[in-house]
């Protein structure tokens, strides 16, 4: 009977150590995932990416770069083609999709900023929201399109669960600012982080 229970506590203070240690790998991880998240921000931030543009035949990128121009005078901030670093159409899991979104990473922060500012802007201002005519088109003129900024993959899941609160009525707003994700209940209410899907949920719940 000594000896089993000598054994019982060896096991017990083994058990102790390995979810001491676990707890510590844990937190590890989560720190290296925070760090990963801010460096893959990083590399998004002078990113934007526009959603639902029909695919044009033999499309290059002097069509894109054209879209893109075309767009940003008709919003009132005109860009030229030394302000885009880089364009192009990324390609979706789904094979049948035909018009994946524009990728284009621009200049600078601030260029950016700007003509998202704009965009934004004329979405408020005008009924006929930004559409396919707007980017140059002659066919499926009214077909919508959406500007966003670009967002991780943890960001991008981040930004669609918090949307859910907006659906729920829960929030008024949910934006995105620089990668990161925010929501606030009302005009009064403080702003949010939103840093993890676990903390979207427990929103959901109070």
């Amino acid at each position: 009977m000594a000896a089993l229970s000598a054994q019982n506590e060896d096991l017990k203070k083994k058990i102790e150590q390995l979810e001491i240690q676990s707890k510590k790998d844990n937190e590890q991880i989560l720190m290296l995932e925070d760090k990963i998240e801010s460096l893959q921000r990083g590399s998004c931030k002078n990113t934007i990416e526009i959603k639902n543009v029909p695919k044009v035949t033999k499309e290059s990128k002097e069509d894109l770069l054209q879209m893109v121009i075309t767009l940003s005078e008709n919003v009132d901030y005109p860009i030229i083609k030394k302000d885009i670093n880089d364009i192009y159409r990324a390609r979706t899991k789904r094979t049948e999709t035909k018009n994946g979104p524009i990728i284009i990473e621009l200049s600078s922060t601030l260029v950016k900023t700007d003509l998202m500012k704009k965009m934004k802007e004329f979405n408020r201002k005008n009924p006929n929201k930004i559409c396919a005519k707007h980017l140059g088109f002659k066919t499926d003129v009214d077909t919508p399109v959406f500007v966003s900024e670009k967002l991780t993959t943890k960001g991008a899941r981040l930004h669609f669960l918090a949307r859910d609160l907006t659906k729920s009525l829960k929030f008024k707003f949910c934006w995105t600012s620089y990668g990161v994700v925010y929501v606030k209940k009302d005009d009064n209410s403080p702003t949010i982080i939103i840093k993890s899907e676990g903390q979207v949920h427990s929103l959901m719940q109070d």
